[in-house]
């Protein structure tokens, strides 16, 4: 499976001269079926001659990042499209030229009652009730074990735990409700990381690791940028940030546009604000750079004055927001939506989306020396219908 090949406008391009402004980071939200949007994305880099130097992923985000990260620059596309093929879902009752809304109806409830056979299928004993026993380490109504035959199929951790690139995945402990980010730069990451990142309740049940239980790190942060901001040390960055739910949207109407709305919201993670926040951070940071370089020397080398003079930052953030489109007839269920048109729809316009941005290179030119953190938004430009 190809989706991007599907446009025959979709042209390889390679670009061995861009120039980036420090490390490129690819950070990944969750969002079920929505993540094949993430796979056109990382076509259009691959393409590109841009591989990330460092990948952060939080659920279906996490998954994407451990294929790329877990096979060789050669092979990452290649498993991406299997993966994604793995996931298709396709009934065999199903009437796609009859009336597509039925279709998409068929397709749904199948995956609500029969699973995806790569990725999880329905746990039999939670259907005997709520207060029904099921064991901390099987409290889901499905069982993920296809998901993990899949990745060990097509990731190698050996090579993930090279750090080339750098992966890091964010998981939600449960006894503490704290967001916990696993890295490996810090220690080896296996496939129970990646699955404890995608362990999404009450659909699935919690990893345990080390002992303690985690679940989908998008209950707590969804888009797990803050890694890049709070990292130890900070670094001159590149940060793709794929996006796949809408933080703006129209006043819902119906019931089902409720519903579509408050998982838009939801799962944002309120990306906006934080982006002003670390804008405003970041801006602090330079500003007591600046303080300190109109220092005597002497005064410099004060210990006082040192250790306040560590609250500086020198490093620039250029932050480039990829936003998935909403596709027509899209509603909340859209996360679910394993359709072999909707993988094939997001992942051409994550590919398109990336085309558009690095052929703008936005983060190039001069920007305000005080300006830490720059933001470059991609918001969705085509249409339901030419998607």
């Amino acid at each position: 499976m190809k989706p991007a090949q599907d446009n025959q406008k979709m042209q390889t391009i390679k670009s061995p001269d861009l120039k980036f402004p420090g490390q490129v980071v690819l950070v990944l939200q969750g969002g079920g079926a929505l993540g094949s949007y993430q796979a056109g994305v990382y076509q259009a880099l691959h393409e590109a001659n841009i591989e990330p130097d460092w990948i952060i992923g939080t659920s279906i985000g996490a998954i994407n990042a451990s294929l790329i990260a877990g096979n060789l620059p050669a092979n990452r596309l290649r498993k991406l499209e299997e993966f994604w093929g793995r996931m298709e879902q396709k009934p065999a009752w199903a009437f796609p030229g009859v009336w597509p809304p039925f279709s998409e109806s068929l397709s749904y409830w199948s995956t609500v009652s029969s699973g995806i056979s790569g990725f999880f299928k329905p746990n039999p004993f939670a259907q005997f009730g709520t207060e029904y026993p099921l064991g901390a380490d099987s409290a889901g109504y499905y069982s993920t074990e296809p998901l993990e035959k899949t990745l060990l199929d097509l990731v190698d951790f050996s090579l993930v735990n090279q750090c080339s690139p750098r992966l890091t995945v964010g998981a939600a402990h449960v006894r503490s409700s704290q967001m916990r980010y696993f890295d490996s730069r810090d220690s080896d990451l296996g496939v129970k990381h990646i699955m404890a990142s995608g362990a999404l309740p009450p659909a699935f049940p919690p990893v345990r690791i080390e002992g303690e239980l985690y679940w989908d790190g998008g209950i707590l942060s969804n888009t797990p940028t803050e890694a890049v901001f709070d990292d130890n040390p900070r670094k001159n960055s590149l940060i793709f940030a794929v996006h796949m739910w809408n933080p703006d949207g129209a006043e819902p109407q119906t019931m089902a546009d409720v519903l579509n709305r408050q998982k838009d919201i939801q799962y944002s993670s309120r990306i906006a604000s934080h982006i002003a926040r670390q804008q405003q951070a970041h801006r602090l940071r330079h500003v007591i750079n600046q303080l300190v370089a109109r220092l005597p020397e002497d005064e410099r080398k004060n210990e006082k004055v040192r250790e306040l003079a560590a609250y500086g930052c020198p490093t620039q953030m250029h932050v480039v927001r990829l936003l998935a489109p909403q596709l027509a007839r899209e509603n909340h269920t859209k996360d679910v939506d394993f359709s072999p048109s909707g993988i094939r729809q997001r992942w051409a316009a994550g590919y398109s989306h990336t085309r558009s941005v690095l052929d703008r290179m936005p983060w190039g030119g001069e920007f305000d020396p005080l300006a830490g953190v720059i933001l470059h938004e991609h918001a969705a430009q085509m249409s339901a219908a030419a998607e």
